[in-house]
């Protein structure tokens, strides 16, 4: 029998550099030690969630104590090759300015650890992806020998959470992102281009905040919510899972665990993962009984894919869609900005409100990502739910 992936769940409720610290050392060592991941002479990696930007009490971002707790952790094992950095979801993002913002920047340079190139890449190709046969990655991401993934707990409109899976997406340079989602338009094959994507940069560890989680309407205009965990993995798609258990949302819903289990990147079925803890081992649900919040605000609704494919030609109306809520609306252009269709599906910008082509739309919520007001919503028609 093959041995279960341990995913480390350290209950942490605030950030408080001491405590921070405290419950990154206890999640290493439930792990084996940072060693066992990474080694001093190697160029090490950081790569949180820089979104947007956003202060860190928005839980848009990794929350700048976290990555500084990992950074003290690397350097008292001997590890000083290291630097951080992501690739901002808008294309036109200064990611230094996005890191400034979030507090990263502030927190790396007291540590000296530099920020990475995020501006420029190359193209690398992957023959054995299943979706995608080359990526064009951030140089920071291509320089290193070892990436550590610093992800944030949040929902999502798309793959419904964004975790450690779907973190892998900002290695990719600038405007490649839009491009991919235009490749890549449903979630499922959104999702089974991450985990090509995950499948070529190989990233070592994945270290999840989820002490201020976000809920609701994520992954930026959502609310912050209390969670009060670390979560620590080699398995980026149990680390996931363990999310979803928490927030009482099955992994199989999920298309990031499901592809990501398919393409043997890890494992999303409970009965195949062990939750350690500094009081013991848990079994997925156990851990969701003692720290979970089923309350938590994530779109758990379902259509059956063979109604879905006979009725949409018929109905389209039923199919979810951004929709932008117009008192809330600033006129600003960066939904525009973020759409990726050519000719875009979405129009916006000089007093100008949210205008969309539903025809153009392909549903990737880029708009909805993006949108510093926080007025474009997944809008679900509720004649769905008879076909649930």
């Amino acid at each position: 029998m093959a041995e279960a992936s341990i995913v480390a769940l350290v209950p942490v409720s605030t950030y408080d550099q001491s405590e921070v610290d405290r419950a990154v050392h206890t999640g290493m060592r439930l792990l084996g030690g940072i060693g066992q991941f990474v080694r001093p002479e190697e160029k090490i990696l950081l790569k949180p969630n820089l979104l947007t930007h956003a202060v860190p009490q928005k839980a848009i971002t990794t929350h700048p104590a976290v990555l500084s707790a990992v950074v003290k952790l690397l350097q008292e094992e001997g590890c000083h090759h290291l630097s951080y950095g992501d690739s901002p979801g808008s294309p036109t993002t200064n990611p230094k300015k996005v890191a400034a913002v979030s507090g990263l920047d502030e927190a790396a340079q007291a540590l000296n650890i530099p920020l990475g190139d995020f501006d420029h890449g190359r193209t690398v190709s992957f023959p054995e992806g299943r979706s995608a046969r080359s990526f064009c990655l951030c140089n920071a991401v291509t320089d290193c020998d070892a990436l550590i993934n610093l992800c944030k707990m949040k929902t999502h409109a798309l793959e419904r959470i964004t975790g450690a899976v779907k973190n892998m997406y900002g290695c990719i340079l600038g405007v490649n992102k839009a491009a991919g989602h235009a490749r890549h338009p449903s979630s499922e094959t959104f999702a089974d281009m991450l985990c090509d994507l995950h499948r070529c940069v190989r990233p070592r560890l994945h270290i999840m905040d989820g002490i201020t989680a976000m809920e609701g309407n994520g992954p930026s205009s959502g609310t912050p919510t209390a969670m009060n965990v670390l979560l620590f993995s080699a398995d980026a798609v149990a680390l996931d899972s363990v999310f979803s258990a928490l927030v009482a949302l099955d992994p199989a819903t999920v298309p990031t665990c499901t592809m990501g289990q398919e393409q043997g990147i890890g494992v999303y079925d409970w009965d195949k993962i062990t939750v350690r803890t500094p009081e013991g081992d848990l079994s997925v649900q156990e851990a969701a009984a003692k720290y979970g919040k089923p309350e938590f605000d994530v779109y758990r609704g379902e259509m059956k894919k063979h109604l879905l494919s006979k009725l949409m030609p018929l109905l389209p109306f039923l199919q979810d869609r951004p929709k932008a809520d117009m008192k809330k609306c600033v006129a600003c252009g960066i939904c525009e900005e973020a759409c990726p269709v050519e000719g875009k599906a979405v129009h916006s910008g000089k007093g100008k409100k949210a205008v969309y082509d539903y025809k153009k739309c392909i549903r990737c919520y880029c708009c909805q990502e993006m949108c510093p007001a926080k007025a474009i919503e997944v809008y679900h028609h509720p004649l769905k739910k008879l076909f649930e």
